[in-house]
């Protein structure tokens, strides 16, 4: 059942249920006196509209729960009914905190590593919303409301105005004091190298070893099966992958996965 048919149930079963919207005239005397608060002048629709509300924002908080988790099938958009929950929450204090708490949980996880220290330990990174944030653009295309446009997003990447993901910098940048290679594993299309570099840069990144990007080969393929090939490859050429940083379950599934894989939040966009 989707959400917009959970909102007009909740509607149907307010009306039927609320003798203040059933009846012109309420007549408080029907209910028992402990519940003599309602006699109070309230506005009958603004306390349908708060109901409605809370249900709303239940729900949302289950489709995120449930696009976080991988219990969702593929989507395409936002739900309508859950736009101005996703920007709230992507703006507001508690998308920063879900961050922090993926960083840190890394962090502890890298530092309890026992390395083989023959420069063979890496930890793979996605770049878009897992080193760089893309809320600039998002904002302007309704945070995930309106279908995602290649085009569009191409020109935004080329304006490399992308800033760093705070927590992600800070696990980057100790990943590399303790020895750990960095290797980047990017969807974005190898003609947009030279910009994905400066955009790294700028936003404080230094020091990755690789910095693998979509050639012609790999266009058409899912982002499971290209990345999967891709971690094979330094499988094969001796690597250990030891951590995997991703906003996409599509960065951290498939084959040669790493000994450990972190899942930063996104409820903008899905890639299979």
């Amino acid at each position: 059942m989707n959400l917009l048919l959970h909102f007009h149930l909740l509607v149907s079963a307010a009306l039927l249920l609320s003798p203040s919207l059933a009846h012109d005239k309420f007549d408080s005397h029907v209910l028992p006196r402990p519940l003599s608060i309602l006699e109070y002048q309230e506005t009958p629709g603004i306390l349908l509209s708060n109901e409605l509300d809370r249900e709303v924002r239940l729900l949302c908080d289950g489709w995120r729960f449930a696009v976080e988790a991988n219990n969702l099938g593929p989507w395409k958009t936002v739900p309508s009914e859950c736009a101005e929950y996703v920007r709230e929450y992507v703006n507001g204090r508690g998308y920063g905190v879900d961050l922090e708490v993926v960083g840190k949980q890394g962090l502890e996880y890298a530092k309890g590593l026992a390395l083989g220290g023959d420069g063979k330990d890496v930890w793979v990174f996605d770049v878009d919303e897992t080193l760089l944030s893309n809320l600039p653009y998002y904002a302007d295309h309704g945070y995930g409301l309106e279908a995602f446009n290649g085009l569009e997003f191409d020109k935004w990447l080329e304006k490399v105005k992308a800033p760093a993901i705070e927590s992600s910098l800070k696990l980057y940048e100790e990943l590399l004091r303790l020895g750990i290679k960095v290797f980047l594993l990017t969807g974005r299309s190898e003609r947009h190298r030279s910009v994905t570099e400066e955009n790294l840069r700028n936003a404080g990144y230094r020091n990755w070893d690789k910095l693998i990007l979509r050639n012609l080969e790999d266009h058409g393929t899912t982002a499971t099966v290209y990345k999967s090939k891709k971690r094979t490859e330094m499988v094969e050429e001796g690597y250990r992958i030891v951590g995997n940083s991703g906003d996409q379950w599509s960065d951290l599934l498939g084959a040669s996965m790493s000994n450990r894989s972190f899942k930063l939040p996104n409820p903008m966009y899905y890639i299979s």
